[in-house]
């Protein structure tokens, strides 16, 4: 086993004992009301285990998180994109430049002999 490996399990296998742990102790239901000003006949409401809710508000942050990265980082992608197109427009022009170097050559010794 590598190291990696180890560190992953040693700290991936205490927080699932925790989580497991959690919804085990939070298995009353909970009302979610999504109407902030009338509480007595809200407009919008969920009934859910109280794990339930906390493992979305996770889920929904791990979401949001790489989302947010993911468009941070597309200027990176775009450079990327971009030099990957130069980089072949590049290498098709060298290649036809080779290709007339190699066709004019013949004729130039041709031509040089007397």
């Amino acid at each position: 086993m590598t190291f990696k490996r180890f560190i992953n399990w040693a700290v991936g296998l205490p927080i699932a004992i925790i989580g497991v742990g959690f919804a085990v102790a939070n298995r009353q239901w909970v009302t979610v009301s999504f109407d902030p000003i009338n509480r007595l006949q809200p407009f919008a409401t969920i009934a859910m285990p109280l794990w339930a809710l906390f493992f979305a508000g996770i889920f929904t942050g791990i979401f949001v998180g790489w989302f947010v990265a993911w468009r941070g980082a597309g200027k990176h992608r775009r450079s990327a994109r971009e030099a990957r197109a130069e980089l072949i427009r590049a290498q098709q022009q060298h290649e036809l430049e080779k290709r007339e170097l190699r066709q004019s050559l013949p004729a130039a010794r041709t031509q040089s002999v007397p």
